[in-house]
């Protein structure tokens, strides 16, 4: 028994111990960004909070944690226990101390799939929601151009900026010059292309309008790996009789995002039934039909050879599935109670129904397609779940600035979307931890454990236990003495040793968005029959 003791002793002396900083390891620098945030410290110490690791392993501790720069390099436990046979050790401290009684600390999120939008919606606005609600590392498209999403990269990385750590997803090519279009299209080429882009600081490369031939999306895939940079496929409806999920995960993709190409591989013909008048390049035809297709798909097969044959291939699923939910329910999409303080103007602009923006489809959308998109959840949600059963890799992103998925309160509901696939909360978490850090190879990344990158969350609330008390609002709970309050939400988001305040954040996304809605439109087709009767709105 005192082996065994001994043993036990040990092991947590060395987490106790962890990574211990080197030598005459030079001074960090502190950075103030206002009362916004701050860091990194020297030493910066959370006490007695509860830990959720990252892999799926349940709360522990409470512990001490000691972060330095940009590092996790302590943690003490003060479980009874522990506590016990450490008789009177007196608490770490340092150049700042969180006092966590009461709160849980997690790892940070990784979105392997968003976006920042264009003017006049702000980037702050972006960066402020996704790190209020606990993202510190997002895989972003380079919406506003490929050198203004690197050199924002490059301040986040230098933390000159308040914003998560960011790896932009470009299309092949990207980045590189002397290629022509014959170039690109040849997959003998892939091996230059692929070394150009990673010459060019690049690490993720979008694969979406490749389908069209599997020779090339194999020599992609091949040469990012080789590379160690990952590929990323929107597989389209208009090439997945080319390309669908099975094949693009058996030549080699990392992570197919989204919804298409699924039931398409378990159709008994080769190809989608289209109506005669169907066009992919009207957005109404094509998410009316991404969303019938599950519905005469042959699900014994989706459920069992396609979903084997992708884990057999290795691919990571990811899913997105908060930025399609308005499919199922516009009506509860349009009337989130986020919307009014925190969904900005040009954000709600872009959402209306119209032709001419992207995912602005909902004209024409009946309740036949609703009914559809519900049936279509039911049986993506089966088929994640027996994908994550067998032991495939479900990683988490979210695709919001789109579709009415308001960024950082969208982030949260992806997460409830996949604990209602079945995944239990704690894979639903590690999906977007560790599962998420080993799909985009960041090795550093993902638990919460001395040597690891100082990303983490300090959340009012077990999360493991209710998801919501992550949301920016919190939740309702009830005291020891039965009475009502609401929790606090993600209190602190620590990225890079930087500590967030992240009430201060969601004040200045509140700012933002009462000054957009300045000069915007006081009524539109989705509010006009809400408003009071006989009110005149100039």
């Amino acid at each position: 028994m005192r082996t065994i003791l001994v043993a036990f002793a040990s092991l947590a002396l060395s987490l106790t111990l962890g990574a211990q900083r080197p030598a005459g390891a030079p001074n960090i620098t502190t950075r103030q960004f206002g009362d916004l945030a701050a860091g990194p410290y020297n030493r910066l110490v959370i006490r007695n909070a509860m830990v959720i690791p990252g892999h799926g392993g349940p709360p522990a501790g409470p512990y001490d944690i000691l972060i330095e720069g940009n590092r996790i390099t302590q943690m003490v436990p003060f479980d009874p226990v522990s506590a016990e046979r450490r008789g009177g050790a007196q608490r770490l401290t340092g150049d700042r101390v969180i006092e966590a009684n009461g709160k849980y600390v997690m790892p940070g999120m990784i979105d392997l799939h968003t976006h920042l939008r264009t003017l006049p919606e702000e980037i702050e606005y972006v960066y402020y929601l996704k790190l209020a609600m606990g993202v510190t590392t997002m895989v972003n498209a380079a919406d506003r151009g490929l050198p203004s999403a690197m050199e924002e990269a490059k301040k986040s990385e230098a933390n000159t900026i308040i914003a998560p750590r960011m790896f932009p997803l470009t299309s092949y090519g990207a980045g590189t010059t002397g290629f022509s279009r014959l170039d690109l299209d040849n997959p003998e080429k892939a091996p230059e292309v692929v070394r150009a882009m990673k010459a060019a600081g690049l690490r993720v490369i979008s694969m979406d309008p490749l389908g069209w031939s599997l020779e090339l999306v194999t020599a992609i895939a091949k040469a990012a790996k080789e590379n160690g940079m990952i590929t990323s496929f929107h597989l389209q409806p208009s090439n997945t009789a080319v390309t669908n999920a099975v094949r693009a995960a058996c030549a080699g993709i990392t992570m197919i995002e989204h919804h298409y190409g699924y039931a398409e591989a378990a159709l008994d013909n080769k190809s989608q039934d289209f109506p005669r008048n169907y066009s992919y390049g009207n957005e109404n035809d094509r998410f009316r039909e991404a969303g019938r297709v599950w519905n005469y798909t042959n699900k014994e097969r989706l459920l069992t050879t396609v979903v084997d044959s992708m884990l057999k291939c290795g691919v990571t699923l990811l899913p997105t599935r908060v930025v399609y939910e308005a499919n199922r329910d516009i009506l509860r999409a349009t009337s989130l109670p986020w919307h009014e303080k925190y969904t900005h103007a040009s954000l709600w602009g872009w959402n209306l129904p119209d032709p001419a923006w992207h995912g602005a489809f909902h004209y024409d959308w009946t309740s036949d397609d609703e009914y559809n998109w519900t049936q279509a959840f039911r049986l993506w949600g089966d088929m994640i779940y027996e994908f994550n059963r067998k032991g495939g890799r479900v990683a988490f992103g979210t695709d919001d600035n789109y579709i009415w998925a308001t960024p950082g309160f969208s982030t949260i509901r992806e997460l409830q979307l996949a604990r209602e696939t079945g995944m239990s909360t704690l894979e639903v978490l590690t999906s977007a931890t560790l599962n998420s850090a080993k799909t985009l190879g960041e090795p550093e990344l993902g638990l919460i454990r001395p040597g690891y990158k100082a990303d983490l969350l300090l959340v009012d609330g077990n999360p493991a236990s209710n998801l919501k008390y992550m949301y920016s609002f919190g939740d309702l709970a009830l005291d020891k003495d039965g009475k009502m309050f609401r929790t606090q939400g993600i209190v602190h988001t620590i990225k890079d040793g930087v500590v967030m305040n992240n009430a201060r954040l969601m004040d200045e996304v509140e700012k933002m968005v009462a000054k957009s809605k300045e000069k915007a439109p006081k009524t539109d087709a989705v509010r006009a029959p809400f408003l009071p009767r006989g009110v005149v709105i100039p």
